[in-house]
């Protein structure tokens, strides 16, 4: 994954902390992207204005370690909801994430509403699944 002007990156860790595997995470101020596999490979990519929660998980072996896990929630047609799983500095990194998602959705003009409805600068409106 080279890409320039990226604001974050990391790999997801193995169970002792160390970033021997092959996922791969990265950010810059619009998207949020996330490799996965060596020999098949798949990149996902998440526009930041389209990231409706995050929340924090940090299990005791997680703690030991200093890793955690993100849970996203996503107004995105293919990642829906998704994890950002065992990354050093957790609790700094979903600050910066969700700084960056507030100002994507400012730049971007979406604006949610109670309802869970989401409203794109292009007009469009969706809805969220209430049966998720």
């Amino acid at each position: 994954m080279k890409r320039e002007n990226l604001e974050w990156k990391d790999r997801k860790r193995n169970f002792l902390g160390l970033p021997w595997t092959f996922t791969k995470y990265a950010l810059d101020k619009d998207r949020l992207f996330i490799e996965t596999g060596i020999l098949s490979s798949r990149e996902d990519e998440v526009r930041l204005y389209r990231i409706t929660d995050l929340t924090l998980t940090r299990s005791l072996w997680q703690k030991i370690i200093k890793t955690g896990t993100i849970h996203c929630d996503s107004a995105d047609k293919t990642m829906k909801n998704f994890d950002i799983k065992n990354i050093k500095n957790a609790s700094e990194t979903k600050e910066i994430l969700s700084n960056f998602v507030e100002e994507a959705r400012r730049k971007n003009r979406v604006y949610a509403r109670e309802s869970m409805e989401y409203e794109y600068e292009d007009g469009d409106v969706e809805l969220e699944d209430d049966n998720h």
